[in-house]
């Protein structure tokens, strides 16, 4: 089958020969975790616990704020020792968080679930019920609330489930190695959501440099005579966007300002696929993920599954700790192309933590110069911008004119910064332009 694809983008090295070939390991429990009641778009979950309070594994911490909204689930059993604002390693200020620790001389306690049950009489609101109570979100990184997306508009009938196995970030190989390990769980999934969307098939997009999970996923639908069609698509980075899947699959544009519901899909991560499984025919909230830690700054690569709230240095130190404690080193959330960078390693693993890279030596992007007008940023825009006028615009504060040319379609993907040769901070000037608009509209509505 030919490999199909979306227009513009480009081909960072994928980097991901460090875990490739490594199999998931789980991480022995922490002794502490710091849990977020705002890991997912929309309202912050509000606490149900507070300090001094004894709580076990998969217990309910933090209720949905609202219907965009998502459950917080203690990961470890043990004592709430703190309900405070803390770090975040997504969100830029300090966020409600619940502390829990192991007692002094009691074993970490992670909680056990049953093996799956049938759950195909199940109604359709059911299984949407027990995804929602579960708090499962996106785990592709945007982290948004899974039975928010399960519920689509009576308006915009939905005829078509995508399931993006796609993980075209450099350097995260997460998602291959759970499609290689869990692939029932996430053909389970599947079914799931299709179940509840009420459609007879669904697609599954991986990149062809991933050919053993085309090979094994293909060869598991037949087995269990699943109708999922998978679809090898080529290595181009954002393939895995939602717009770009969309694209390169069925061929539908999504409009400007629209969503995927707009034209009839709804896209879901194959992470996502396998929590909803654990929720539905175990009953097991998210509390951990698969995550992937790599880079040349630490001493072993790994591809783990971690309990949500543990710290970004215990994850580091059971990786064996930084190649050197010298030198400059940057850490990221996520992938090199739309990662974020921490300054504290205090912040924990939260839903949407996909990775933790940490890079070495020459870790600075250049001096920035002025815009030359070479259009190369224009040229692999996949979602038919013009960067350069947009950062124009948002470096003098014409926040009107960046609205013109289309800033909020901006999809942050980071190929205009990666092609510029005069290292322009393309995405930055794209987010100062968005906060300053919604803070212009937020005023308007006062």
């Amino acid at each position: 089958m030919r490999a199909r694809t979306f227009r513009g983008g480009v081909h960072p090295p994928g980097n991901k020969h460090w875990t490739e070939r490594k199999p998931i390991e789980d991480m022995p429990l922490p002794r502490r975790v710091i849990i977020p009641l705002h890991m997912h778009t929309g309202s912050p979950a509000k606490a149900l616990v507070k300090e001094g309070d004894e709580v076990r594994a998969g217990q309910v911490i933090g209720e949905p704020g609202g219907f965009v909204s998502a459950a917080v689930h203690a990961s470890i059993s043990g004592k709430v020792t703190a309900v405070l604002p803390h770090l975040h390693p997504a969100i830029p200020y300090l966020v409600p968080t619940v502390v829990i620790e192991t007692p002094e001389g009691a074993a970490p306690d992670g909680g056990s679930w049953p093996g799956p049950a049938d759950w195909s009489g199940l109604l359709a609101e059911e299984l949407r019920t027990r995804i929602r109570d579960a708090g499962v979100v996106g785990l592709g990184g945007a982290a948004f609330p899974t039975h928010v997306k399960l519920t689509p508009p009576k308006e915009k009938p939905i005829n078509a489930l995508i399931l993006n196995g796609v993980e075209c970030e450099p350097y995260l190989t997460a998602d291959h190695r759970l499609m290689l390990e869990q692939a029932d769980a996430v053909i389970g999934g599947i079914r799931i959501f299709m179940k509840i969307l009420g459609l007879p098939r669904a697609y599954l997009g991986i990149e062809r440099n991933k050919q053993d999970a085309i090979a094994f996923l293909a060869e598991r639908c037949r087995a269990l005579k699943a109708p999922v069609d998978v679809v090898p698509l080529k290595v181009k980075y954002p393939q895995g966007a939602e717009k770009q899947l969309i694209k390169a699959i069925l061929n539908r544009e999504v409009p400007s300002g629209g969503l995927p519901f707009d034209v009839g899909v709804v896209v879901q991560n194959v992470g996502t696929a396998a929590a909803a499984y654990d929720a539905v025919a175990r009953g097991k909230p998210l509390i951990e993920r698969v995550l992937t830690v790599t880079g040349d700054g630490v001493k072993e690569q790994r591809n783990l599954r971690v309990r949500i709230g543990t710290p970004f240095a215990d994850v580091i130190a059971h990786c064996g700790g930084f190649t050197s404690e010298d030198g400059e080193r940057k850490i990221v959330m996520g992938g090199p192309m739309m990662g974020l960078a921490q300054y504290s390693l205090d912040v924990p693993v939260v839903k949407g933590t996909s990775g933790i890279l940490v890079l070495t030596g020459q870790v600075r992007a250049g001096r920035e110069t002025t815009c030359i007008k070479c259009g190369r940023c224009v040229a692999v825009c996949p979602v038919y911008l013009m960067p350069n006028r947009i950062s124009d615009y948002a470096e003098i504060d014409k926040f009107d004119q960046c609205n013109e040319y289309g800033v909020r379609d901006c999809i942050e993907c980071g190929a205009c910064a990666y092609v510029c040769d005069v290292k322009r901070p393309m995405v930055h000037l794209v987010k100062y332009a968005k906060l300053n608009l919604a803070q212009k509209k937020q005023g308007a509505q006062a």
